[in-house]
């Protein structure tokens, strides 16, 4: 008797200390709870949160409700252009009755202040006749376009509306790859929508979108409809605003661009302010230095951009710039890139005179030119837009 009362105590013992450990290290196998769904499927549930509406750790919810409300839908519509004889019974045995139902578009866009200012895509709004801007509360309003920049393929609307929610702008100058962002919009017209991803890119250019390309590339899901939505960082501040993606498909694959918010700030003050985009202008035509260009010009430089043609009485001409001549700074800034010329002269006040670094064939030179107002340029839409 006292050998099995010896075998039981042990047991017990053994039992205890092993509850102990479990209920240590792994808490969780004992807080499920067994349930079953009417007496037949036994389950096993998770304990319920201690902390509810506290987001899990690593959660990005905080940032999407600070930065949600402040984002738009916007839905646009234009007549259709019917054929001048689309009446005439004659044209229609022969081509048909005329389809006249109005185009329709969809996009995002952001709003960035409590007047009621709107930040989208110009490729968005180009062309509309009524738009539609739709808030995250279901509120609706008509939109006003105030004034576009094509050349960034911006625009700022404007809605009549109280108690509107507002974005806070961030800092996109301190974005380093790889920081965590999410864009937000309304892909597909399904309703607002938030995806995750890093910064692939800074400073992308060259890719034949805009004039003045300076894009933030993400891997955040972007998709028709997104255009003019935000891409915000894990504090819900804005970073850029959404524009274009590389597809082959139409959909995401990974690669989106996003206009950093510190151009889409000096075009909404532009605007707002003057009614457009004030932007030097010098009159020439540049290209990539490449040896071969640098021979037929007969010039020794190695670092900068080529002038291979001046506009007969523009900026550039009266100031003393030649075919040839060999661009290497404007200002403080450097160019070694035509997109470096184009934002370096982009960003000089019209009138005022810049003082340009220049080599013209073994020689090294400055030159002031007084820039001139760009002219405005004609809006281009490309296919890898997300409209």
């Amino acid at each position: 008797m006292k050998r099995t009362w010896l075998l039981f105590a042990q047991a017990v013992t053994v039992l205890l200390a092993a509850y102990f450990v479990v209920a240590t290290l792994k808490p969780e196998w004992i807080n499920r709870r067994t349930t079953s769904l009417g007496g037949v499927v036994s389950i096993i549930e998770a304990p319920a949160s201690s902390t509810p509406g506290v987001p899990a750790p690593g959660s990005l919810s905080a940032a999407a409700k600070k930065a949600s409300p402040a984002v738009v839908s916007i839905n646009t519509s234009k007549a259709a252009q019917r054929h001048p004889r689309s009446n005439d019974p004659w044209f229609r045995f022969f081509f048909g009755d005329q389809d006249d139902q109005p185009q329709v578009g969809l996009g995002s866009g952001v709003i960035v202040s409590t007047d009621g200012y709107i930040l989208t895509n110009n490729h968005v709004v180009e062309g509309a006749d009524e738009i539609e801007v739709t808030l995250n509360d279901s509120r609706h309003a008509r939109g006003k376009v105030i004034g576009t920049d094509p050349d960034t393929d911006l625009a700022v609307l404007k809605i009549e509306l109280d108690k509107l929610p507002v974005i806070v702008l961030g800092s996109s100058d301190e974005l380093q790859v790889g920081d965590q962002v999410l864009a937000i919009g309304n892909p597909f017209g399904v309703g607002q929508t938030v995806t995750s991803g890093i910064v692939s890119a800074l400073g992308r250019n060259q890719l034949g979108i805009n004039n003045f390309e300076n894009f933030i590339q993400t891997d955040a899901a972007i998709n028709p409809g997104n255009s003019g939505g935000a891409l915000i960082d894990v504090n819900g501040n804005l970073l850029g605003i959404n524009t274009a993606i590389y597809s082959r498909s139409g959909g995401s694959m990974g690669i989106g661009f996003a206009i950093p918010v510190s151009m889409a700030k000096i075009v909404l003050e532009g605007i707002v302010k003057e009614g457009q985009v004030r932007r030097g202008w010098i009159g020439v035509e540049p290209n990539e230095l490449s040896p071969e260009l640098a021979e037929t010009f007969g010039v020794k430089a190695d670092a900068g951009v080529i002038i291979t043609g001046v506009l007969q009485n523009g900026p550039a001409a009266k100031a003393g710039i030649r075919p040839g001549d060999v661009i290497t700074a404007v200002g403080d800034k450097k160019t070694d890139s035509v997109q470096a010329l184009l934002t370096a002269v982009a960003g000089l006040k019209p009138g005022s005179t810049a003082r340009f670094a220049l080599q013209r064939g073994s020689d090294k030179m400055e030159l002031d030119v007084m820039p001139g107002l760009r002219p405005k340029s004609p809006v281009r839409l490309v296919p890898n837009q997300t409209e």
